[in-house]
């Protein structure tokens, strides 16, 4: 069997995130979390661009 054909195992997603405990978290924490969850989602964002006009010339170059 090719490692390839293995399940990948997937990181911590959105409803991981959500089941966490944030009542013990202080106000700075609270703040710091914010702070790298909307960089997280910068970076996400700007890989799936990524991802879609790779997608879009795939599909240009094949129609």
């Amino acid at each position: 069997m090719d490692l390839d054909d293995l399940p990948r195992p997937r990181p911590a997603g959105a409803a991981d995130l959500a089941r966490e405990v944030l009542d013990n978290l202080s106000l700075y924490e609270l703040k710091e979390r914010v702070a790298l969850l909307e960089a997280e989602i910068v970076r996400t964002r700007k890989l799936m661009d990524s991802k879609e006009s790779s997608q879009s010339a795939a599909a240009k170059l094949f129609k």
